[in-house]
């Protein structure tokens, strides 16, 4: 996840344009329709791939196979613009691109979705660029799904600038000082532009070890800007918006959202306001209530998860959709994904070492380089950063994808076992947390 830091490091120097710079009476009106979109709006790509599911609702969720020990389950999401089999992880482009990797190297790896962030896409390239491009699926060259969150998150991020409403969130500008409001109506129109798959409401936003009425507050704030969303959602027959549970870390305020926001009967749901700095046994036992209180049809989205021991026990716990940023922001350290764990290829003891990263991966890095190699050029040429994220990438999906198989196979909990005994090969260092989680799903390691 993003801290401030990053945040501003990252887009110093950009003019905020007409996102951030226009009042709260024009904000609401000032969208124009975009007469570029059309049902099934798909993009004509090298593969030739046709465009999914151009009928019916925009989102249809099957549950195809269930783990008959633990909540793991898989399922296939038909979107307008890709199948999506979950559990399923999505690379996080925050601006409409991957650091360091192409669209079509992601249809390489078999990448089904990506996330964009809403906010910085609302800044640049903005909504009247998107609309004359068509969408964000034709603007960046992108066959297959898309997910955009809502801006929220910069609530946390830009905080110290922010002030939170009833109306919205106002804050100023880090780049000009000029006064910003976003609102759950203006995060739509942003949203209904950039056209994604699907979207996430905006939700009010408080740093997981929040304490107080303000936990609270935020979470009854969630259910109502949600109202607010739906009632501005302009393409509900192209695009589906899920609601985000929030409530902290605490079991009553979760329950009483996941009642509120399931009477809505949106197209799927999203867990928010975790991997912000809790404990991991309050992490896991807050995701293992919330699934075991949000509707069996419909996909459960983890944001912002991506540590593979945590997609592992999480999808044992019932969660089918995750993001993170970790697998390409490592790769730009240096940092290489195995199922032992992370390499740091800049270390010195990789220098004589002529395998692939990992020998079990077909991507195009580990076809392709071999430790030595890229332990050579990682300090000193930027296109190592762009190389090992290939891997980093492929190697999350084809973490998900072998847990797919195994569920579906009905062996889940042997490969479960499996994974973390290579991952702690010492028994006695598989952490407490991961031991407690699993064996609440009926899964002893």
């Amino acid at each position: 996840m993003f801290t401030p830091s990053v945040f501003l490091r990252h887009r110093a120097g950009i003019c905020a344009n007409s996102f951030l710079k226009m009042s709260s009476a024009t904000i609401l009106n000032n969208v124009p329709s975009n007469p570029h979109h059309h049902k099934g709006d798909g993009v004509e790509h090298a593969t030739g791939e046709p465009v999914r599911n151009e009928d019916g609702p925009p989102l249809q969720y099957r549950v195809t196979a269930r783990c008959t020990r633990s909540k793991a389950r898989v399922g296939v999401m038909s979107l307008r613009h890709a199948d999506v089999d979950t559990p399923v992880f999505m690379p996080v482009g925050t601006q409409g691109t991957l650091k360091g990797i192409l669209p079509e190297q992601l249809l390489e790896l078999d990448c089904r979705i990506m996330l964009s962030n809403t906010y910085h896409l609302g800044m640049r390239p903005g909504t009247d660029v998107l609309e004359k491009a068509g969408g964000l699926h034709r603007f960046m060259g992108w066959p297959r799904g898309l997910l955009t969150d809502s801006g929220g998150f910069q609530m946390v991020s830009l905080l110290q600038l922010a002030e939170i409403t009833e109306q919205g969130v106002r804050f100023q500008s880090p780049y000009d000082g000029s006064e910003c409001m976003l609102t759950p109506e203006r995060s739509m129109e942003i949203q209904n532009a950039i056209g994604a798959d699907i979207m996430m409401q905006l939700d009010d936003v408080v740093k997981t070890t929040t304490t107080g009425p303000r936990v609270e507050e935020a979470m009854h704030r969630t259910i109502r800007w949600l109202d607010r969303s739906i009632a501005a959602h302009a393409r509900d027959d192209e695009q589906s918006i899920f609601p985000i549970v929030q409530g902290g870390l605490q079991p009553d305020l979760r329950r009483v959202c996941t009642d509120e926001l399931t009477k809505r009967n949106t197209r799927g749901f999203a867990v928010g306001g975790l991997s912000g700095g809790e404990s991991k046994d309050e992490f896991w036992r807050t995701v293992h209530l919330c699934t075991d209180l949000l509707p069996e049809d419909k996909p459960r989205y983890l944001m912002g998860v991506g540590f593979a021991e945590d997609l592992v026990v999480c999808v044992a716990l019932g969660i089918d959709m995750f993001d993170c940023v970790f697998p390409t922001r490592t790769a730009r350290f240096g940092c290489a994904l195995t199922r032992a764990g992370q390499i740091n290829l800049k270390q010195r003891q990789f220098a004589q070492d002529q395998r692939p990263i990992d020998e079990e991966c077909e991507c195009s890095t580990c076809r392709t380089y071999s430790r030595a190699y890229l332990h050579h050029i990682v300090t000193v040429e930027p296109v190592a950063c762009s190389i090992v994220t290939v891997h980093n990438v492929a190697f999350q999906l084809r973490l998900m994808r072998d847990m797919r198989q195994a569920i579906t196979e009905d062996r889940f909990p042997e490969f479960v076992q499996e994974y973390i005994s290579i991952r702690y090969p010492d028994d006695t260092a598989i952490p407490q947390w991961i031991r407690e989680a699993l064996a609440a799903v009926n899964i002893i390691v």
